[in-house]
């Protein structure tokens, strides 16, 4: 298969990443260390990259001070000739982080970066540099294209355990080299407080590193950004973070479990009822911590669903199910303009996916399609994604998703596939007309893959709206298994440069290879 070669990052990686290899974090309390340059501004939180193209990209760091960002960019690790970007004035307001937007890039290059922190007073006081790297999508089609995907992360009060070496799924995701990885949402769990310790089974003890914001729910602004900065205290992901860039979406634990617009909230852990007011507490946060180009400060559109170009094989259509959707309900309403995407959105989807001229066009959800995700369960059941277990013609939030895959097939749109986590086990669906009760579209397939650490849950149960047959699965069979215990999961995609198959692989969190598809380019249904 036709694709750069593995060592490209992992040989420059040895020497560029030691530098943030020395900037561990206290594991204590998270603060951030002291640097050999006293007084100056230093980046103990790391650097990550976000929303890369072939032409740009957003750089993000974390001061422990008022700070200047500067960036240096440059095509080897030494640094010679190095082209300089002047960031954002970093404060208070941004509980100091800042990005700063990287623009005409060479395309399909490894971009070697560095962070500066200055101080504001004297620009030739910087702290100690922090380094990373990235590729840049490639406008050549043979270098295909390879990316990783998962979600749900410090999940149910599974936190980071040093005794089973933290996120250690991060290490296994980087070794695969990918051109970037996709988080499908709940980047963090603003509603799920962290012990010092958990009670597992078999009576052993799980134990976490702990810090005062993740001790309850999140409901102030410092609390949410601290939910952020809790996962920044695991080496793993801090190291992943300077060598593979991300693009982020978002879904309900960023502010609470299974949140919907206009909710009041009656859970007696919070004292903020209105939880249109945590979600956009929740979303300040989200925007000053994660790269995402439609939200970073003075960006335009201000939201998360956005199309990411990746070259002539690829576009991922990231969606945001969480904004503008409508109430959770028995979602059995037969006209629902509404839905899960909200009108704007679902038209902005069309028309994007009508544009697109890649070979392949993943859809990327925060939700599961044709999997039952209930929404409590006293009285009438309520639910929470898009399916509510009624096998017959499209009901509520159903609707929406028919009229997308109705557009598709008329429009003869090809190389559509979804991607997902949500539901904390790993599996994929095949949908097909002949096995649906709405029949207008074209089979495509869905990919399941996560948590990368949370609970792990057993499979949801299928709606047979769309026909899906559930192809392959991992799962437990007992309900919040401990990352301790395995059941953690991602994805990887591989688009091969030269027939521009796409391969899709399930592997668990060592990477072991689970199930394998192997999808044709050019067709509208596969």
């Amino acid at each position: 298969m036709s694709h750069r070669p593995l060592p490209v990052r992992r040989s420059v990686l040895r020497g560029s990443l030691a530098a943030s290899a020395a900037l561990a974090l206290s594991p204590a309390l998270g603060a951030a260390p002291a640097f050999a340059r006293s007084g100056r501004p230093g980046a103990g939180w790391g650097v990550q990259t976000g929303d890369v193209t072939a032409h740009s990209g957003l750089v993000w760091v974390r001061s422990d001070r008022p700070a200047r960002m500067i960036v240096e960019t440059s095509a080897t690790e030494s640094f010679r000739n190095p082209r300089r970007w002047r960031g954002p004035l970093l404060g208070s307001g941004t509980d100091f982080t800042g990005t700063t937007r990287l623009s005409g890039l060479p395309a399909g290059e490894q971009i070697h970066y560095r962070v500066l922190l200055a101080d504001p007073d004297d620009p030739r006081r910087t702290g100690e540099p922090v380094t990373g790297t990235f590729r840049t999508a490639s406008d050549r089609r043979r270098d295909g294209v390879r990316f990783v995907w998962s979600g749900d992360q410090a999940g149910q009060g599974w936190g980071i355990n040093p005794d089973i070496g933290g996120y250690r799924i991060y290490d296994a995701m980087g070794k695969l080299d990918p051109d970037f990885f996709l988080c499908s949402g709940d980047n963090i769990y603003a509603d799920g407080p962290i012990s010092a310790t958990q009670p597992l089974p078999d009576g052993r003890t799980y134990r976490n590193l702990t810090t005062v914001e993740k001790s309850k729910v999140a409901e102030t602004l410092g609390e949410f950004r601290g939910a952020f900065r809790y996962n920044l205290l695991d080496d793993n992901l801090r190291r992943f973070n300077a060598q593979v860039p991300s693009i982020i979406q978002w879904d309900d634990h960023e502010v609470r479990n299974n949140w919907y617009p206009g909710e009041v909230i009656t859970d007696s852990a919070y004292t903020v009822r209105d939880v249109d007011v945590l979600a956009a507490r929740a979303r300040r946060a989200f925007s000053e911590y994660v790269p995402i180009s439609t939200l970073r400060p003075g960006a335009r559109e201000g939201r998360v669903h956005r199309v990411l170009r990746q070259g002539p094989l690829l576009d991922v259509f990231v969606l945001d199910m969480r904004t503008y959707r409508n109430a959770n309900s028995p979602d059995d309403q037969t006209t629902d303009p509404q839905g899960i995407l909200g009108r704007e959105q679902l038209e902005w989807l069309k028309r994007e996916l009508s544009r697109s001229r890649a070979v392949w066009k993943v859809i990327a959800a925060d939700m599961p399609i044709g999997l039952v995700v209930p929404d409590g369960t006293e009285g009438k059941p309520h639910y929470e994604a898009i399916a509510q277990g009624d096998p017959g013609t499209p009901l509520g939030r159903e609707l929406q998703i028919a009229e997308l895959l109705r557009f598709v097939k008329h429009r003869r749109i090809t190389g559509t596939v979804w991607l997902t986590a949500d539901v904390h086990h790993t599996s994929a669906q095949h949908y097909q007309p002949s096995r649906a009760a709405f029949t207008d579209f074209e089979p495509f397939w869905e990919f399941v893959s996560g948590p990368l650490n949370a609970g792990a849950f057993p499979a949801s149960a299928l709606d047979g709206t769309f026909g899906p047959e559930r192809v392959f699965v991992k799962a437990p069979t007992a309900s919040n298994v401990s990352p301790a215990d395995g059941y953690q999961f991602f994805g990887e995609v591989d688009i091969d440069g030269d027939s521009a198959e796409m391969t899709v692989r399930l592997r668990e969190q060592d990477g072991t290879v689970l199930f394998t598809k192997v999808l044709q380019p050019g067709r509208v249904g596969q």
